[in-house]
């Protein structure tokens, strides 16, 4: 199988949104998830998200980003039929580079506690749950609602 781990770039952003519905349970924001939002991210973060591809299909996507002292990983996913063939761990390690690149030194993520592929992934690959802290939102616009596809 050979897939093609690369930077993201905005063009292949109806591909990421396909693969992104393709997906069940997977959490959509109507103005983050936008072309516009997602163009907002990668012009910020120009070089730290990744995309995989097999023959110009988009199968995996990493949204990546940074704050300068911490990246965050956003909307890790895999085509149901591309799992368990390395690729989540490819793209990781593509974007972990890109950050080190950058200076970062540490990269965070969350996944749903109803996510049980995406933890079960992220411990086998050696990433370590924190236990030790609390996550808060604060909302900041009430229009960006987030839907999950069924």
């Amino acid at each position: 199988m050979k897939i093609l781990v690369r930077e993201m770039t905005l063009e292949d952003y109806d591909g990421v949104y396909k693969l992104w519905m393709s997906i069940q349970g997977f959490g959509i924001r109507s103005i983050d998830d936008s072309r516009e939002g997602v163009e907002r991210f990668l012009k910020r973060n120009p070089t730290t998200s990744v995309v995989a591809e097999q023959n110009g299909r988009i199968v995996g996507s990493i949204l990546c980003g940074h704050d300068g002292r911490t990246g965050f990983f956003y909307h890790v996913c895999v085509a149901k039929d591309y799992r368990q063939h390395g690729v989540g761990h490819r793209m990781a390690h593509f974007a972990m580079r890109a950050l080190q690149a950058e200076g970062v030194n540490k990269v965070s993520l969350i996944a749903f506690k109803s996510n049980d592929l995406g933890n079960a992934f992220w411990r086998n690959v050696g990433w370590t749950e924190r236990t030790d802290v609390n996550y808060y939102d604060f909302i900041l616009n009430e229009e960006n609602i987030t839907r999950f596809n069924q």
